[in-house]
């Protein structure tokens, strides 16, 4: 099993969000950088799972996890040029865009901070505290997984 972070906006999609949806499983859409995009249509597995993380917020943090239950397949919000994710260089039967569906498993008591991450100095390699990242979507180690259910 590979684990992950994946941020959103808690506004846009947050752990609520996902927790209501019917079955608690909702497509994961808009990636729109290269790197994640990958990550998630190369790398991510069915029975992933991944650390959902509230960026943009005062505090940001993991709130929850969830599982990866989909394969890849084209994001069509890069076909509707109402959405906000509308790319014109995207197409149905060429899509430079994927996304997967995921399923809320579990939504924490309390936010573990991105302050309390990086005061953990077993968490120093950890993507996410890296100066300058800002990917929607990481890669998670076994250890760095491990040590942030430690923190709950």
């Amino acid at each position: 099993m590979n684990y992950w972070l994946m941020k959103s906006e808690p506004e846009t999609f947050g752990i609520e969000h996902l927790q209501r949806a019917p079955r608690h499983t909702h497509c994961w859409d808009g990636v729109r950088n290269y790197q994640a995009r990958n990550y998630m249509r190369d790398s991510m597995r069915i029975g992933d799972q991944a650390f959902f993380y509230h960026s943009n917020c005062n505090p940001p943090g993991i709130v929850g996890i969830i599982e990866i239950c989909s394969e890849s397949y084209p994001d069509y919000t890069a076909f509707d040029p109402d959405s906000k994710y509308y790319d014109p260089k995207s197409s149905p039967d060429k899509s430079r865009w994927f996304m997967r569906d995921v399923k809320f498993i579990k939504k924490f008591s309390n936010i573990i901070s991105i302050a309390e991450l990086r005061a953990n100095k077993e968490l120093h390699q950890m993507v996410i505290l890296k100066p300058g990242n800002r990917l929607s979507i990481t890669p998670i180690t076994d250890k760095e997984w491990q040590m942030v259910l430690k923190m709950l």
